[in-house]
């Protein structure tokens, strides 16, 4: 299985991104194998618009099963669910420590995005 964890940095000690679709950085651990991959995610961290849906594409292109992040909009969490990826809320620790609480069953799958979107705010 693999996981994918929204992260500060590319490593697994950094934190965990509390923004998925602007995220630095996807770490993807395969479960089965151990290895583990880094993915910059700058140019949709930068998007004006539509970063956690070119987010959630990186995401399921790179074959993750399973998204941890500090928070999942709407639009993001519709294109995950649709790809058939499930979404974990993890507001805090490491990445590691993201995965490690993925792998042990300790985070809940989430049913909904956790955040509202930012369609029709102004400056947005």
């Amino acid at each position: 299985m693999k996981i994918a964890v929204s992260s500060t940095g590319p490593e697994l000690t950094h934190a965990v991104e509390p923004r998925f679709g602007r995220t630095p950085y996807l770490i993807i651990r395969d479960t089965t194998t151990g290895e583990t991959e880094v993915v910059s995610n700058s140019t949709n961290a930068a998007s004006a618009q539509g970063a956690g849906i070119r987010t959630a594409e990186l995401v399921v292109r790179h074959g993750a099963e399973i998204v941890v992040s500090g928070n999942i909009g709407p639009k993001a969490f519709a294109a995950l669910e649709q790809a058939g990826v499930l979404a974990m809320i993890c507001a805090h620790g490491t990445v590691e420590e993201a995965i490690e609480l993925a792998c042990n069953d300790q985070l809940v799958v989430r049913s909904q995005a956790d955040v509202p979107g930012h369609a029709g705010k102004p400056g947005r």
